[in-house]
């Protein structure tokens, strides 16, 4: 695999981050360093740790995870989702919708770097430095993510009451596109 097909994967697999994290931004007030560190870091962390994962199950779990990937996906944004459409219908204090506690930021990782672990499974059928690639895989989800904090806030500001029904609208749709590409619907 050379760099610019991985590039091309780094990117493809941090796309769900990024949207995430510009649902993360929408909902913050206020983006700090820390905030915008500690969503790069979770959801790069995960875009590393999942195909590395993926790589160490190989061959005999490749049916399995395969076949249940994008239910996962699917499950955890709409249910996230669904969770900031309520928030935001009920008008409930902005402080809990920029939550970034362990929890909500796990589940999160989680749902995007699910994909990632089958991408691994791959990896161990093909030529790749596998330190290499998931590396590359986490700085570029990392830096994505930060970007989509950014640019979430941005709008955010702008938007603030529709922030969080347009993410949690995201998330689900996000969630559904993962599971219509894996049934090979789109």
């Amino acid at each position: 695999m050379g760099l610019l097909e991985l590039f091309i994967l780094a990117v493809g697999l941090s796309m769900d981050a990024f949207a995430v994290s510009v649902c993360k931004g929408l909902a913050m007030p206020k983006i700090t360093l820390k905030k915008t560190l500690i969503v790069g870091i979770w959801f790069g962390g995960f875009q590393a740790l999942m195909p590395a994962l993926g790589y160490l199950l190989g061959v005999q779990f490749r049916d399995k995870i395969t076949a249940i990937d994008h239910w996962i996906a699917f499950i955890l944004l709409g249910l996230i989702g669904a969770n900031m459409i309520k928030e935001a219908c009920s008008g409930e204090c902005e402080q809990e919708n920029d939550s970034l506690d362990f929890r909500t930021m796990l589940l999160l990782a989680v749902a995007t770097s699910i994909d990632a672990l089958a991408v691994g499974i791959t990896f161990a059928f093909l030529n790749v430095h596998l330190l290499w690639a998931v590396s590359f895989i986490g700085v570029t989800t990392f830096t994505l993510s930060a970007i989509g904090v950014k640019i979430g806030n941005i709008f955010g500001t702008r938007y603030k009451s529709k922030a969080e029904l347009a993410g949690g609208i995201i998330l689900i749709v996000l969630g559904c596109k993962i599971l219509l590409e894996h049934l090979g619907i789109l």
